[in-house]
């Protein structure tokens, strides 16, 4: 019997499964009313995605050591065919651990990376790509707080898209699409320049800090810049996704600015509801300059990074710059079409 689709020898096709050990378990959560995600929760998504990779013809499937071993231990023990890596980074427990896994997968020659947080991990992803990002196929899996930029799917079929990504099955099938990346120039606290990024949402509060982690309090909420108003989301894309809504593939981003106007409930954690008042709401295309003035604290993605000083601004721009992003369910509706998984059936 000839070999399947699936089964035939493997070219070296790497996947990347990229897991935050602490997505999901910030105070945020404890604030609002969401479940924490557990080391062993992970785990577990780690070895479906594997076992999908696995599946779907990833010759290599490469993970990074962290602190809790929640990537390397959901692989030790499983059946695969595909060779596993632990790749070792050094490990600072802060966001730059994501920064320097990525750089390792990169050098590693992975190109379809599956990534297990939310907004915040991701936007790590997306910053440590830099000019890489266009040659990156991600496929961004929620364990996150706040989550607009991750999708809700299975592990085992997004693993076994990364399997299909990553020995080039679909190349040329236009199943993805580049995303929207928030940018920020200007001078920011002690005269230094700002260059950051950000993946969903640009926040300007007042008399808040930087390095705050409590939910934003919505009075002291000024201005948001949104690459997707969505109002089916939580966080802050929806207090502009309820009133004009910019999904994922509009060539355009939304400015909301907060004051006397119209006000309504809007989740800004998971069942978490706050009043919020809104002045007005402005579609901004894509490269247009929007400044943010002190003095003030910019959040992107829920991090409150940077200050703005009394007088001085920083300028965002949205770029459709970052990584391709693969849309799951067409992949696998395009490898049944191919029949890339399962040869067709012989008539009669």
């Amino acid at each position: 019997m000839s070999d399947s689709p699936i089964t035939r020898s493997r070219p070296f096709a790497p996947v990347g499964i990229l897991v935050n050990p602490m997505s999901g378990r910030d105070v945020r959560r404890l604030a609002a009313r969401a479940t924490n995600m557990t080391h062993e929760a992970k785990r577990d998504l780690v070895a479906r995605v594997a076992a999908g990779a696995d599946a779907c013809g990833a010759s290599d499937i490469f993970v990074a050591r962290e602190p809790f071993r929640i990537a390397s231990a959901a692989l030790e023990h499983l059946d695969l065919r595909a060779r596993h890596h632990v790749l070792t980074p050094p490990i600072r427990n802060t966001a730059e651990d994501t920064e320097t896994a990525v750089a390792a997968f990169l050098d590693a020659g992975c190109q379809t990376i599956v990534s297990l947080g939310g907004d915040g991990t991701n936007r790590a992803i997306v910053r440590a790509l830099g000019s890489r990002a266009a040659t990156v196929r991600l496929i961004p899996l929620s364990t996150g707080t706040n989550n607009v930029f991750p999708v809700l799917a299975e592990p085992t079929i997004a693993g076994m898209v990364a399997g299909l990504q990553a020995r080039g099955a679909l190349d040329g099938a236009a199943l993805d699409q580049r995303c929207k990346v928030l940018h920020v120039s200007g001078v920011g606290r002690y005269g230094l320049p700002v260059h950051d990024l950000g993946l969903i949402d640009a926040v300007l509060l007042r008399r808040d800090h930087v390095g705050n982690l409590l939910p934003f309090d919505s009075e002291r909420i000024d201005r948001l810049l949104l690459t997707r108003a969505e109002p089916a989301s939580i966080g802050m894309s929806p207090i502009g996704g309820l009133i004009d809504p910019v999904g994922a593939s509009d060539d355009a981003g939304l400015l909301v600015d907060m004051g006397a106007g119209i006000s309504f409930p809007a989740p800004l954690s998971p069942g978490l509801f706050r009043t919020v008042s809104v002045r007005r709401v402005v579609r901004i295309a894509l490269g247009e300059p929007v400044d943010f003035e002190g003095d003030g604290v910019l959040a992107f993605d829920g991090d409150r990074d940077h200050r703005i000083p009394e007088g001085q601004k920083l300028t965002l721009t949205i770029r459709r710059d970052g990584p391709w992003v693969i849309d799951i369910p067409r992949a696998m509706d395009f490898a049944v079409s191919e029949h890339l998984i399962a040869a067709p059936l012989l008539p009669g």
